[in-house]
C-alpha cells in the first residue's frame, strides 16, 4: 500500500487497536490464483513479534486449501468518504476520498479441530459475550456440528502497514491521535 508519511500509522499498538475495531477483514491469498475472502477476524496481539490473527471460514470455501504455509494479506478498512472539491477554501482543488485501512501480511496455518473452537469462541466473546453463557442456544452438540462444516486458520503477522488518509495534508494540523 502506498502511503505518505503524513497519513501513516506509525505505532504498533495504534494499528492492533484499528484491526480490533475493525476486525472484519479480506483475506487474500494467491496459491492458485488470486482468492479473497470477507471473514471476521480476532487478533492476538500478545503472539509473536506483530500478533496473530485467527479466523475461520466454511469448509464449503475452496479458500482453505490454498492457506497453509502461505504468505496473504488481510485488508482491514475502517471509515471512508468522498471528499467534494467544493468543500475547500482554497481554489482550486480536486475531488479525492478519504480514508483509514491497515494492511496486515503474514504467513497462514490451518487450526486443528481444538483450536478452531478456541477460535470461534473468541470471535463470539469479541462480539456477543452473553452467548458463551447461554448453553442452551449453542449446545455442544450444535458446536460439534458446526465444527464438522468450517476450517480455523491462524495467520502469523510479519509485516503491518497504517494509513489514516483523513485530509491532514490539506489543514492545518499539530498531530492525529493515532
Amino acid at each position: 500500500m502506498y502511503i505518505p508519511n503524513i497519513f501513516k500509522i506509525i505505532e504498533i499498538n495504534h494499528k492492533h487497536q484499528f484491526i480490533d475495531e475493525f476486525g472484519f477483514g479480506v483475506v487474500i491469498s494467491s496459491a492458485d490464483g488470486l482468492s479473497g475472502t470477507h471473514l471476521p477476524f480476532v487478533l492476538h496481539a500478545d503472539e509473536g513479534e506483530k500478533g496473530a490473527l485467527y479466523a475461520h471460514c466454511a469448509k464449503a470455501n475452496p479458500h482453505w486449501k490454498d492457506l497453509e504455509g502461505q504468505n496473504v494479506l488481510v485488508i482491514f478498512t475502517g471509515p471512508h468518504g468522498y471528499i467534494s472539491p467544493s468543500w475547500y477554501t482554497s481554489k482550486p482543488a480536486v475531488p479525492t476520498w478519504n480514508y483509514t485501512a491497515v494492511h496486515a501480511y503474514g504467513v497462514a496455518s490451518l487450526l486443528d479441530p481444538h483450536q478452531t473452537l478456541e477460535a470461534v469462541e473468541k470471535v463470539v466473546e469479541k462480539y456477543e459475550p452473553q452467548l458463551l453463557v447461554q448453553r442452551d442456544v449453542v449446545t455442544d452438540q450444535i458446536k460439534h456440528k458446526m465444527l464438522a462444516g468450517i476450517v480455523g486458520f491462524k495467520i502469523v503477522l510479519t509485516r503491518l502497514e497504517g494509513q489514516l488518509k483523513l485530509g491532514q495534508n490539506k489543514i492545518k494540523m499539530t498531530k492525529l491521535g493515532f
